[in-house]
């Protein structure tokens, strides 16, 4: 039995030899075709359990740091530079031209807001002109810096050429209409203009008021110039005809901003002059506060002033107090900002 088990033996370690020897050669083989910087499998790193690893960049890396620390000591230097050359030209500043850049910088932010102007316009429907002059007035009053609110006033019709034209344009605007009828065109026209006053009292619309006809045109200064007035403000009108080369001007005459005379129409008090008041709705402006404003301004309490005539009161009160008119411009009212065209009116029949 003895015998018999040996050659068992010696196969068996034979088997052993050949698996080591093949697992071996096939390990070795794969080996060969792994890349030549991957690190060994068989190769082990040391590390201390408080240490913690570093790794060192590449060549590249490290040449790249150096040239961007190089760069950053020159760009601090440059901006050294820069900076102590700015100081020293600012000490070199003349004062006076320090006061100048202190000026200009105060002069890029203005935080003042504007004031509302309210352009009051009354229409007459026998005017055949009226839409196409509704359409010129709506163009200038769009290129008016807001705030502005365009109050437009005609008789009750079945016509609705004002209200599609004021939806179309790009003002803001408020449509009030009457009941009615006139046969004077000037007591008409009046009479529209307190309806659109009493429509402001009553809703306190706080503003500079302007009373604009269709037949206006303007600079567009003016604007800018009216919201300047504190309680009364006047400027002169030229008034232009169609068929007759001249032009008459009315308004006031003034000494820088203060008015020391007018320019009328006419100077003979026939009886029609003395219910009419000299001075030209046109060429006036107000501040609207002194509609709800009774103590302020000493005019009569809302009570007792219901049957009064506003427009009136407000020519009135332009020629009587004179210490609270402002001409316009303030350099002198003698510039003319404001034409009114004379054009003969198709009535219809």
């Amino acid at each position: 039995m003895g015998s018999s088990e040996r050659p068992k033996k010696k196969v068996h370690l034979w088997k052993k030899a050949t698996i080591h020897f093949l697992l071996c050669f096939i390990v070795g083989f794969f080996t060969g075709f792994a890349p030549a910087n991957k690190p060994s499998m068989s190769t082990h790193h040391v590390i201390a359990p408080n240490a913690s690893p570093e790794i060192s960049p590449p060549a590249g890396e490290i040449s790249t740091q150096r040239v961007e620390h190089a760069n950053e000591n020159f760009d601090r230097s440059v901006l050294d530079e820069s900076l102590s050359m700015k100081v020293q030209e600012r000490s070199n500043l003349d004062p006076q031209e320090e006061e100048d850049e202190k000026g200009d910088m105060g002069k890029d932010v203005d935080l003042t807001p504007r004031r509302l102007v309210i352009i009051v316009t009354p229409t007459s429907d026998k005017d055949e002109l009226r839409g196409v002059l509704l359409r010129k007035m709506a163009q200038t009053l769009s290129l008016v810096p807001p705030p502005l609110l365009w109050v437009v006033v005609e008789s009750q019709s079945e016509s609705t050429e004002v209200s599609d034209i004021l939806r179309k344009t790009n003002v803001m605007y408020r449509h009030l209409v009457f009941k009615e009828n006139f046969t004077d065109v000037e007591v008409e026209m009046d009479y529209q203009r307190n309806i659109a006053l009493k429509h402001i009292e009553y809703h306190r619309l706080s503003g500079i008021v302007h009373f604009a006809s269709l037949y206006n045109v303007y600079d567009l200064s003016f604007f800018d110039e009216i919201r300047t007035i504190e309680v009364f403000g006047t400027w002169p009108m030229a008034f232009l005809s169609a068929n007759r080369q001249r032009v008459r001007i009315e308004g006031p005459v003034c000494d820088s901003s203060e008015v020391i005379g007018w320019h009328l129409k006419s100077l003979n008090s026939s009886a029609d002059d003395t219910t009419r008041s000299p001075v030209h709705i046109s060429t006036v402006g107000f501040n609207s506060s002194i509609l709800w404003d009774p103590e302020r301004w000493g005019r009569l309490t809302s009570a007792q002033h219901t049957s009064q005539n506003s427009i009136k009161f407000v020519k009135d009160e332009v020629l009587e107090e004179e210490t609270k008119l402002k001409g316009i411009p303030q350099d002198g009212c003698s510039k003319i900002m404001l034409w009114n065209l004379h054009i003969p009116r198709v009535i219809k029949g």
